[in-house]
């Protein structure tokens, strides 16, 4: 009797640090924090830091302006990316900001004066990864990138700036354009700030958007007991003019 007990206890102890080890296991590879969202202040800071561009100066800032993935390093986000932000829930952990993200962004703006007359802008969606990679299969599944591979944002109407670019300056900018996600494009409002610094227009903006409104329903994976209908469209994007 005394010999089946300690198997029973032995047996209970056994299972209580699998659960508990199962549980540290889950909270490394998906919980601590996201990164944060991009900062004007950060993506400027990066451009300062590199010395191919310090101290730059530009004649006009009339013209083509292209997307410049050779600035800063994706490894730490200080380089150009696009991606999304949004929340779930974990077993065994509870809420968590979950990100995902890609350096494989191209596109131009067209600069006359103080207005931005266009914007175009591709993501390779197939590059994205998130914080954690045990994400990552639900995510490329959820936008089916087999066979929506780019998202594209095109502006619809001109944005007015107070002047020129001026270096140093940041603008507080609203957009409207279309976006293009799983094969659905929706008119969307994107909340910007932009700045000159060392002859590259750096740019740092959001959009919310639904799962819903593009044809998508949430990620799924069997530790995630929930995730938000819903979240936040990002990016931080450096354009050199052509």
């Amino acid at each position: 009797m005394v010999t089946r007990r300690r198997v029973v206890i032995s047996a209970v102890v056994v299972v209580l640090v699998l659960a508990v080890a199962g549980g540290v296991g889950l909270w490394y590879f998906f919980s601590g924090h996201a990164p944060g969202a991009a900062s004007i202040d950060q993506a400027a800071g990066a451009v300062a830091s590199d010395a191919a561009r310090a101290g730059a100066t530009l004649g006009t800032t009339d013209g083509t302006w292209n997307v410049d993935t050779t600035i800063g390093s994706y490894s730490d986000y200080s380089s150009a990316w696009a991606g999304f932000r949004v929340q779930e829930v974990l077993s065994n952990i509870g809420n968590n900001t979950a990100i995902g993200r890609t350096p494989n962004v191209s596109g131009q703006l067209t600069l006359s004066g103080q207005t931005l007359s266009a914007v175009h802008v591709d993501v390779d969606l197939t590059s994205i990864t998130s914080d954690q990679p045990r994400r990552d299969p639900a995510i490329q599944r959820t936008l089916e990138t087999n066979t929506y591979p780019t998202a594209t944002f095109d502006l619809t109407a001109p944005v007015s700036l107070p002047q020129a670019p001026v270096e140093g300056v940041t603008y507080n900018l609203t957009a409207t354009g279309n976006m293009t996600v799983h094969g659905v494009t929706k008119a969307v409002t994107v909340t910007l700030q932009a700045q000159l610094k060392d002859s590259v227009i750096v740019v740092v903006g959001s959009t919310p958007f639904a799962f819903a409104d593009y044809g998508m329903s949430a990620p799924a994976a069997p530790v995630v007991l929930s995730v938000s209908d819903s979240g936040t469209i990002e990016f931080q994007l450096f354009f050199t003019h052509s």
